[in-house]
């Protein structure tokens, strides 16, 4: 199970010392800018379910794509492999209003 949240409350949870900030996007996409801090895995990669299998499933993750969608595809699948924290970005990174860097 995972929650759909809006800007303020990623932004207020991913802030937290045990949150970790995911990027499921792919390359090209994180070319515009991602969330300061996030981890790029790409949910279309053929490696995202081995990547994420060895996360801590005890931590608590705030996942975001470009619309939303594919992220809550990620929480779902994340939330099958035993993850009980997992928080989607409602409407993903087109409707962000908070920082956005280019990847390194």
């Amino acid at each position: 199970m995972y929650k759909n949240i809006d800007n303020n409350a990623f932004q207020e949870g991913m802030a937290k010392e045990d949150a970790v900030l995911i990027d499921v996007r792919s390359g090209m996409e994180t070319m515009d800018g991602i969330i300061p801090g996030a981890i790029l895995i790409d949910i279309m990669g053929g490696d995202f379910m081995d990547k994420v299998q060895g996360m801590d499933k005890n931590k608590v993750y705030y996942i975001y794509c470009r619309s939303g969608n594919r992220s809550g595809a990620a929480c779902g699948a994340m939330a099958n492999m035993g993850f009980n924290h997992l928080n989607n970005l409602a409407n993903g990174i087109m409707m962000w209003d908070g920082p956005v860097v280019l990847p390194q």
